[in-house]
């Protein structure tokens, strides 16, 4: 018999996860791939950018800290994330101290998630500012979004699980 102090998660409920989890890794990948927006400058010239597009950029024009702050936390962050709760709810153990302490990181980690939203928000304000400038919303932010919120929903199961 499984000992309910190491998976505290029954069974049937971490495979619903996992596949949630799933659906949000492969929405998360074609978020971050996806053309999130096109700035039209001009009338004429347009381009068009996803998460990695945006986070290369970055590092082709010499910009560092935000390649750094971009890359770290829309890109990186979210996919060690998704790897923990994959091997937390596969082998249900969330009460180990070893991923204990990483689901304490994991969950503190969460309240970082709104500067994805604010990055893109300060992206939208600044390309609306221009005069010459239009910007048009592609799929890829939608995705991006949608695997965001599923991550946070998973991720609220799993840390509730752990508290019971």
């Amino acid at each position: 018999m499984i000992d309910a102090e190491i998976w505290p998660i029954p069974a049937r409920t971490a495979t619903q996860l996992l596949w949630l989890l799933l659906l949000a890794s492969g929405l998360l990948l074609a978020g971050l791939w996806l053309p999130m927006l096109t700035l039209t400058k001009f009338l004429f010239i347009a381009s068009s950018f996803s998460v990695i597009s945006g986070v290369v950029e970055l590092l082709n024009r010499g910009e560092w800290f935000l390649f750094l702050v971009v890359g770290l936390f829309s890109v990186i962050l979210p996919l060690l994330k998704i790897t923990l709760l994959f091997v937390m709810l596969y082998t249900r153990e969330i009460r180990s101290a070893r991923l204990g302490h990483l689901l304490r990181l994991m969950h503190d980690y969460g309240r970082w998630a709104m500067l994805d939203v604010m990055v893109v928000a300060v992206m939208i304000v600044t390309v609306k500012l221009g005069v010459v400038a239009e910007i048009e919303i592609h799929s890829g932010l939608y995705l991006f979004g949608v695997a965001v919120l599923l991550i946070m929903f998973i991720t609220h199961r799993v840390v509730s699980y752990a508290r019971s």
